[in-house]
């Protein structure tokens, strides 16, 4: 079910703080969907979700392509989250630093990647069941 970006609840924001994987859903130049895993995470304040990758991977060079609309999804049995949203590549050395700090809090610190960017997601839906 689709949910207010303004409140939604408690328990699908505590289901995007726990560790589980996602997969991101990018668009190929002609249109079919590259689904890949993915650490994700996502500020509500902000209505904001990253996910660290090299500059060189597919799915950066679909959003740089003009492909930004993305979809992250997140399942761990009976619970699920969709964020949907468009996306941006960033490069810049403070966007890359803050986005490796939060997946570091979520996750673990990730390898060193000199080629790493952010995709940066402006979610403007989410759906769920959490």
């Amino acid at each position: 079910m689709a949910r207010d970006l303004s409140d939604p609840g408690p328990g699908l924001l505590e289901f995007l703080t726990e560790r589980h994987l996602a997969t991101l859903t990018t668009l190929r130049p002609d249109g079919t969907p590259h689904v890949v895993p993915v650490g994700v995470t996502y500020d509500a304040g902000t209505r904001t979700a990253r996910v660290i990758t090299s500059g060189t991977s597919a799915k950066a060079r679909h959003v740089r392509g003009g492909q930004a609309r993305v979809a992250v999804c997140q399942v761990d049995g009976r619970r699920w989250a969709t964020l949907e949203g468009t996306a941006v590549v960033r490069d810049d050395a403070a966007s890359v630093a803050d986005a490796v700090d939060r997946y570091a809090q979520r996750y673990r610190q990730p390898r060193e990647n000199p080629a790493r960017v952010v995709i940066e997601i402006s979610v403007d839906r989410i759906l769920g069941n959490a």
